[in-house]
């Protein structure tokens, strides 16, 4: 018996260091594409919209990692609560590694420009709160800490406001000069895609206010 138990609490530790894995594969997939984008970087966007592959890979091992152990262990409670939620949070990097390959695609498109770099200054602010927060909440995930988890939902008013600030402030480029408006709208759906990126967590019963205003969210990011 004792073997079997020490067996279960190995299989779960795997299941976390996939987890914490395939997070930090995330992270430097989300890195690469805003850095491809600022540096108007053809390989490196490149580089990180193939990465995407080894993230999609490492959310099928988790998936079939749990479905095994609830077939094979049969958990109660807590247990099959941890397992489930692990699964959740995999799908949810993998949507995330999504976005970020989103923004890896419109480094591709804008890499020809020749526009002012301080268009994209926003969108660095954004990749930062972004990335703090996927850093905050795997954390908060490992360590089980239901404090820091809702510290971090909450915190993505902050992102929002500032996606709303990058809109007006592209809006108002492409306004003043004509030439803008491609590279901007590409910026556009860049800073939607990492502000979507903190639209992903547990959710939780009370609905959290959403700070984003703009029209941009009825448009496709394909």
């Amino acid at each position: 018996m004792e073997h079997t138990v020490k067996s279960y609490e190995a299989e779960l530790a795997q299941l976390d260091n996939k987890l914490s894995h395939m997070g930090g594969l995330v992270e430097q997939l989300l890195g690469n594409a805003f850095a491809a984008l600022e540096r108007r970087d053809p390989r490196l966007a490149s580089e990180a919209i193939a990465s995407d592959r080894a993230i999609d890979l490492m959310q099928r091992e988790i998936e079939e990692l749990a479905i095994s152990m609830i077939a094979r262990r049969q958990p109660m409670a807590q247990d099959l609560r941890t397992i489930v939620s692990t699964l959740k949070v995999a799908g949810d990097l993998e949507r995330i590694g999504d976005l970020a390959k989103n923004v890896a695609k419109r480094a591709l498109a804008i890499a020809p420009e020749t526009r002012p770099q301080s268009l994209i200054l926003g969108l660095r602010h954004m990749t930062e709160l972004a990335t703090a927060s996927l850093k905050n909440v795997l954390d908060a995930y490992m360590t089980r800490d239901d404090e820091k988890a809702l510290k971090v939902w909450r915190s993505d008013t902050d992102l929002d406001a500032l996606y709303n600030s990058v809109f007006r402030e592209l809006l108002t480029y492409m306004m003043e000069d004509p030439r803008n408006i491609g590279l901007c709208t590409h910026l556009l759906f860049g800073a939607k895609n990492i502000e979507r990126i903190g639209d992903h967590g547990k959710p939780l019963e009370d609905d959290r206010p959403k700070g984003d205003k703009t029209s941009v969210t009825l448009i496709e990011n394909n």
